[in-house]
Formats: C-alpha cells, structure tokens, sequence
C-alpha cells in the first residue's frame, strides 16, 4: 500500500470510494477522525488518526494526495506531511489552487528529495459514478508513478487524465477551466431569464431545457442539470439570488491581464458574481442619488 489521501470532503471521499470499486486499498486521512473510521469501514481502506501514522502505514516510495482545501490549510498539511516523508516520496495537491503557489510548494518538497504534483480536478459530487476529470503537472517521473491512480479515477483508463506540463500546469488548466465554466453557466442564466420574462409567449423553460438536451449545439452536461432542476421547479422562488466563487474565476480574470489576453465574457460573468453577493449595492446607490441630482428623478428609500 503506497497511496494515501489526505481531506475526505465530497471529493476526497468520493475518490476514495472509486479506488476501492476499482480493487486499491489506501489509507486515508481526515482531520475529523470518525470520517476516516466510517470511511474506512465502508471500503475497507486503512483509516489512519494522525500523519504519522499515515506515513508509516505506506510502503516507501510513496504517495500522499492532500484534497483540502486551497491555501493555508494545504500548507498547514505540508508543514506537518514534509519532515515526516522521506526522498523518493510524492505529494499530489489536488485542490483548487492558485498556480503560482506551485512553484514554491515543489522547491519545499525537493529540498527533502520529495516529488509535487499540481493536480486539477473536475467532477464534483458525480465523480464517483462517472469518473474525474484530471488534469496534472509535474515531472515525467512524478506523471508516470501517478498514471495507474489517474487511470482509476478517471472515466476510463484512457480519457479523462492528462499530464499538462510542467509543475503549475495542472492548477492553471484547472483554473481557466473554472473561468469557461463561470462563462457557460452565466450565459445559461441569462439565456432562461430572458425567456422566463417574455410577455405573451408564456414559455415552458423546463421544456426547452430539455428539448435543447436533444441535437442543439448548445447540449452539455450544464444543460442536463438545469433541465433536471427545472423539471421539478421552475420559479426557483425558494431560492436566494446569491452565487459565491470561490477564487479561480478571480485568478483567470488576473491571469487574463497579466498575460495581455482579453477574456471580456468569463470576467463579466465573475463581476455578475460579485453583484448577486450585493457588491454593487453601493454603487447603485451612488447612481441613484447622482440621477435624482442632476434631473430631479425620485429615489427609493428602503
């Protein structure tokens, strides 16, 4: 047993469970023991209380991939992960993190001889069933000793995987990857809104999603999931018009001037972001006041 994973979130957990439907048994670890324990029992991988006992329960060379969260809990994990591995071992990070952290995390694991692989993944709570799509960097070395964990969680052996490049690689493919998504998804949004609000037509949107399903150039799997949640529900009046991000659609919109590359559509549908979470409610207010000033048009006053 060489693998373990570290974080048993939607994703790390699913993981986990798709490695042993395919014949791998790995020890896994949680911050919330019980999870492991549960986890463990359900798949008969190896439940480990602590890091150490992670890593003494791996054969050598070994792999630990952290699915934690992006920023300071994956350094936390290093911090407390590098001084117990030793050279020849390999550090998959498989959150949804900011490229440029890359770089630095490779040079604290080779300064113990210990290999890093940037890892994106895409699947979300249907990975399990469906497989993940991953999109990794590093060194040729590092990709190959990974492959046969990448062919078991992607969809099949040969699709669904791709050695990107170089160490940075994978969380920057993941990254604009998140950015398109950002843009696909407000586009949808606006799409149904508009029609939602056509007067006389009285439009059956749960209907068209599902037509659209069906030959359109605009199918995806974005479309089937709206159309499911539209079939049970079209006035989503239960629902807060509140979308979060969670920081690559931001990464892709600052790679996008750093690089000098306009990307006008995944930027305005991060800045559509912002407004739904009441960003621009000052704004407005600025503009309301600025019109009742210069023509006399009246206000409203909450």
């Amino acid at each position: 047993m060489e693998f373990g994973i570290v974080g048993l979130g939607r994703m790390g957990g699913n993981m986990a469970r798709r490695l042993a439907r395919q014949g791998r048994k790995i020890a896994v670890m949680n911050r919330s023991h019980d999870v492991a324990e549960a986890l463990a029992a359900e798949t008969g991988h190896l439940a480990c209380a602590d890091y150490s006992a992670l890593v003494a329960a791996l054969t050598v060379p070994r792999i630990v991939w952290l699915m934690l969260p992006a920023g300071a809990p994956t350094e936390t994990a290093l911090d407390a992960l590098l001084p117990l591995l030793s050279p020849g071992d390999l550090v998959v990070d498989g959150a949804n993190g900011h490229y440029v952290d890359d770089a630095p995390r490779a040079a604290r694991c080779a300064e113990r001889g210990v290999d890093f692989i940037d890892a994106g993944v895409s699947g979300g709570v249907w990975g399990l069933e469906n497989g993940y799509c991953i999109m990794f960097g590093g060194s040729n070395a590092a990709a190959a000793r990974v492959r046969p964990y990448m062919q078991a969680l992607a969809p099949t052996p040969d699709s669904g995987w791709l050695h990107t490049g170089p160490v940075g690689s994978g969380h920057y493919t993941k990254m604009v990857h998140n950015g398109i998504e950002y843009a696909m998804m407000q586009a949808f949004a606006e799409g149904f809104a508009l029609m939602r609000d056509k007067p006389d037509f009285d439009l059956d949107l749960a209907k068209i999603a599902e037509l659209w399903r069906h030959g359109s150039v605009v199918r995806s799997w974005l479309l089937d999931l709206t159309a499911d949640f539209l079939a049970k529900d079209q006035t989503l009046e239960a629902i807060e018009p509140f979308v979060s991000d969670s920081g690559e659609g931001r990464w892709t919109a600052l790679a996008s001037i750093e690089q000098g590359i306009p990307t006008p559509v995944m930027t305005l549908a991060l800045m559509s972001r912002f407004d739904s979470q009441g960003r621009a409610d000052f704004g407005n207010k600025m503009l309301a006041m600025m019109r009742k000033g210069f023509g006399g048009h009246a206000v409203k006053e909450g």
